[in-house]
């Protein structure tokens, strides 16, 4: 594919091409259903990003995130040798994939279905969800950071926000996948408060440290939509970033598209059927005072498709919110001296939200 065709010329208006994209109300699948066969400009990544794109290849050995099993999580010798191998995973990879995890297939393969089943059902029911208002706790749209970031990502969401103080009514959720995300979101939270506690021991902590910080209080589901893209090798589905939460549990469907950046090399995080991803979150990395890493990730652009996935966000309590920093017990003398200072929630969501994608937070509360 030549770029030139898309070099731009001095009458083109990138900021009316937007707007008229937002106010379309029919994200990317709006785009993939009007029959396109060349992605619109503002799709395409910028020239240096792709030529960039050229020192970072996969290597040949096919480096893999390491697979956890949690069969035997109740049982002490089994759960001392899980909880060491999240702590290597947690400080070598910032990334890791367990089984076992006592959520059902059948409770996975209905959430990943329903939330399809909400992106493909009729355009005018799915835009009386179509806000950029971050405050309204059930919305759909295409791409928060669109007016931000240098190239729109090739993806619609539906974002379900839940805060440690507010109850969610069924009636508060689409009709068409009510049931597939009440069931997910009960199971779902259960296992992140199982993940908190092997965290917790992982960093030298009492089993219930950060459940009792209320990290696995407030959620967001943030679900996922890729159409298949004509030219997948100009865009992508999620530009390279890391997560603004403490932890975030992904299901995702069987195409492969979600890469990590491990040393300095994009590696696929291929699918297991029934397997869940566990990524540690920018707000446990300052927790850890960086011995737990928050890792840069990305997810290409396919020709294949649609692919669906679900990321569950643990963002900790908001309403009241509480002030969170450094553990102290990892600080203390003789240890590594606390690196960022302390924050609350909406702050680092505030800032988050306010810059693009790629741009990490971290770096605005390091001390």
């Amino acid at each position: 594919m030549e770029l030139s065709e898309y070099t731009e010329s001095p009458d083109y208006d990138r900021a009316k091409e937007l707007e008229a994209f937002d106010d379309s109300r029919t994200g990317v699948k709006g785009l993939i259903d009007a029959g396109i066969q060349k992605i619109p400009k503002i799709f395409v990544r910028p020239a240096d990003e792709l030529v960039e794109e050229l020192s970072l290849q996969c290597p040949s050995h096919d480096l893999r995130p390491p697979v956890i099993d949690l069969a035997g999580v109740g049982v002490k010798d089994q759960r001392e040798k899980i909880v060491g191998q999240v702590r290597e995973a947690s400080r070598e990879w910032g990334i890791f994939l367990v089984t076992n995890h006592g959520i059902p297939s059948g409770v996975l393969d209905g959430m990943v279905d329903g939330i399809r089943r909400f992106h493909e059902q009729d355009g005018e029911i799915k835009k009386t969800f179509y806000s950029r208002d971050r405050t309204r706790r059930v919305k759909y749209s295409s791409n928060f950071d669109l007016f931000q970031s240098r190239a729109a990502n090739w993806r619609d969401t539906l974002t379900i926000s839940k805060a440690a103080s507010q109850n969610l009514e069924p009636e508060d959720l689409p009709a068409i996948c009510r049931n597939a995300l009440m069931e997910y979101i009960t199971h779902v939270t259960r296992l992140g408060e199982i993940v908190f506690e092997l965290v917790s021991e992982a960093l030298g902590l009492k089993p219930n440290y950060l459940n009792e910080l209320e990290c696995a209080k407030g959620r967001s589901l943030v679900c996922h939509y890729y159409p298949p893209c004509p030219q997948p090798e100009l865009t992508l589905g999620a530009t390279k970033h890391t997560d603004p939460a403490f932890l975030t549990i992904l299901l995702q469907d069987q195409i492969q598209a979600l890469q990590v950046l491990h040393d300095n090399l994009w590696i696929n995080v291929r699918p297991i059927p029934g397997a869940l991803i566990i990524n540690i979150g920018d707000l446990l990395q300052i927790l850890s005072n960086d011995e737990f890493v928050s890792p840069m990730h990305r997810v290409i652009a396919n020709k294949e498709g649609p692919r669906t996935s679900v990321a569950s966000f643990f963002t900790g309590a908001v309403e009241p919110p509480t002030t969170y920093g450094p553990i102290k017990e990892l600080t203390s003398e003789g240890r590594t001296p606390a690196l960022y200072k302390e924050f609350t929630v909406p702050e680092y969501m505030n800032k988050f939200f306010g810059r693009a994608l790629n741009e990490s937070g971290l770096q605005l509360f390091r001390l």
